[in-house]
């Protein structure tokens, strides 16, 4: 277990120390038995058995009797204090989860887009340490007594024999605690390792489409090799050091019995050890040791392992997020960071500019980067498509310039301030149209409205003709009819009202993450070029090779560090950009690119495509 692991543990057991006492205490009755078998048969043999006495032997063995009748009271007093110690250490530890999620939120790399999944996933590993502290206090407390209490009647009985057997427990117990630590690594490797297996096996399946036209299959085939022989020998790192355990059990249980019986016979005439004691030292080994061991070998390194992997991986979770050093400073409220007027004049607002500055994301510590170091300025009147095959992040960087995401590394500048997606009202607002269009329970005009509640009937009727959903909106009845979830509406009909709630709105940067996959060739371009027309920054996430050709600028993710320029450009400096192109169109085209005052609206495809 990490320190931040142990650190945690600490604090949610903070105040239980009379409960851990009081287990203790009725551990120490519950194993009677393993203390007074070897002492009790040893009395057996030697004063009653072969003393030709057996009615005194028999005596001898009665208290174990009481002594089992003792342990079955103490079992169940112990319970009480059991839960007494596992429930509030559930308790503290889903407080830390939903303190850190909180923090998170307010404050931390996602701050304005709480993770809702991410309490349900955590309290989820808090059942999972609930229930495997509650087995391993059970269990290892019962075996780590009667451990102590085998050894320590080994060593009444005969001092010498009791040398004898922590000369091989001890070091038993010391190859038991470093396989335990390199066990949890090795789960830990396995965890990872599998974790690589499925996010690989999802990105080349998700983009077979794309190495087919890139005929990249060769590679692709042995990246996935390469990715799943990675997870075999992870596999077969951690088999075999389980196996190891079986060593710690033959050193500490098995050869104990033996060392005793080969020495026996030479401690008996030395009058160190009686019959009766050889005997009973024998059953502390065999009866109350060996087993002992063996259990607590397995328990440890399974139930162990995985408690202490699953503390560690809470631990990660919980910790609080550093405080944001762009961000507003504390105590201050978003309206006060960034005072705005309610309904400000276009014409005294400054062009927006947004800007990343060598930023870099990735989804995990292990993973790989989705973008490094990526340097971007976009100014007012910008149009940018970002294009690149399936699964290579380009709604990632939707998310990241839209401020919902933020880098691990760098910053992202709208007008020289963090963007702020949730703020209201203030004219440097960002929208950011995904693919799945929702239309809420409402009128058509209170869908239009959401972004623009000032909004009049006639800027949102210019609206829908601009993106040439007006004869829609009039085939449903008009700005009053009423629509929902459950409307029956295509899913391009639905983006064509999301896009036009979008563009009735006082957002400046527009980013459409695909938002027109639904609609045909030409209904895209016209809501493209209507947008461009609009003003302020867009950016497209291109569903189809011809946005890059209406925009300015094109950028080209193509591993961690996109490339960024025209259509021209990319055309000569990237053999993958002309794949993309050819396999939309055939042979890649030379096609003149926007220029100055220019939105690409005459510009047509080999085919014709817009």
């Amino acid at each position: 277990m990490t320190a931040a692991g142990r650190r945690l543990l600490r604090t949610a057991l903070r105040g239980r120390r009379r409960t851990l006492t009081a287990i203790a205490g009725w551990s120490v009755l519950e194993s009677l038995p393993a203390l007074l078998t070897g002492a009790l048969v040893a009395a057996a043999l030697d004063r009653g058995f072969l003393d030709g006495r057996p009615l005194a032997g028999t005596a001898w063995l009665a208290p174990l009797l009481l002594a089992a009748a003792l342990r079955s009271w103490a079992t169940w007093r112990l319970f009480p204090h059991l839960a007494d110690l596992v429930e509030p250490l559930r308790d503290a530890l889903v407080t830390a989860v939903v303190r850190a999620a909180v923090s998170r939120a307010a404050r931390g790399p996602s701050a304005g887009t709480p993770d809702t999944g991410a309490v349900a996933r955590l309290t989820g590993h808090v059942e999972t340490v609930r229930n495997l502290t509650g087995a391993l206090v059970r269990g290892v407390r019962q075996l780590c007594v009667t451990l102590l209490m085998a050894l320590a009647g080994v060593a009444v009985l005969s001092p010498l024999a009791g040398l004898l057997v922590a000369c091989c427990l001890l070091p038993a117990l010391l190859l038991l605690a470093v396989l335990v630590r390199r066990l949890a690594a090795r789960h830990r490797a396995l965890a990872l390792a599998e974790e690589r297996v499925a996010r690989e096996g999802q990105s080349l399946l998700a983009g077979l489409r794309d190495i087919a036209a890139c005929g990249a299959g060769p590679g692709a085939v042995r990246h996935g090799d390469a990715v799943v022989e990675a997870e075999a020998r992870a596999s077969r790192a951690l088999a075999l050091t389980g196996s190891l355990r079986l060593l710690a059990v033959a050193l500490g249980g098995y050869l104990p019995v033996l060392l005793v019986l080969l020495a026996a016979p030479w401690l008996i005439r030395r009058g160190d050890l009686t019959p009766g004691q050889a005997v009973g030292v024998v059953a502390y080994l065999t009866t109350g040791l060996e087993p002992a061991l063996r259990s607590l070998v397995g328990i440890v390194g399974s139930w162990g392992v995985q408690w202490a992997a699953v503390l560690d991986r809470l631990a990660e979770a919980t910790a609080l997020p550093p405080e944001d050093p762009s961000g507003p400073p504390a105590g201050a409220s978003p309206s006060s960071a960034s005072p705005a007027p309610a309904s400000p004049s276009p014409a005294s607002v400054r062009p927006p500019r947004l800007e990343a500055r060598r930023i870099a994301f990735s989804y995990g510590p292990h993973a790989q980067p989705v973008v490094d170091g990526l340097d971007l300025r976009l100014e007012d009147g910008e149009h940018l498509a970002v294009v690149g095959p399936s699964g290579i992040g380009k709604s990632t960087l939707s998310d990241l310039l839209a401020g919902i995401t933020r880098p691990t590394r760098g910053r992202i500048l709208l007008d020289g301030l963090p963007p702020d997606p949730g703020a209201g009202g203030g004219p440097r607002r960002i929208a950011l149209v995904p693919q799945e269009a929702y239309v809420f329970d409402g009128t058509l005009g209170d869908n239009l409205r959401y972004l623009a509640p000032e909004a009049r009937d006639e800027e949102l009727l210019a609206a829908l003709d601009a993106l040439g959903a007006g004869p829609l909106v009039r085939g449903l009845g008009g700005l009053d009819a009423r629509v929902g979830p459950d409307t029956a509406l295509s899913a391009g009909e639905r983006q064509l009202l999301v896009l036009a709630r979008v563009y009735a709105s006082r957002a400046d940067v527009v980013l459409l993450d695909e938002a027109t996959c639904h609609l045909d060739p030409a209904a895209e371009a016209r809501v493209e070029r209507a947008f461009a027309r609009r003003g302020g920054l867009l950016i497209v996430t291109a569903h189809r090779i011809s946005s890059a050709l209406r925009a300015r600028r094109v950028l080209l993710m193509d591993g961690p560090v996109p490339l960024t320029g025209t259509h021209q450009d990319l055309l000569e400096r990237s053999a993958l950009y002309r794949d993309l192109v050819g396999a939309w169109h055939g042979p890649a085209p030379a096609v003149r690119t926007p220029g100055p005052g220019e939105d690409g609206a005459a510009l047509r495809t080999p085919q014709g495509r817009p």
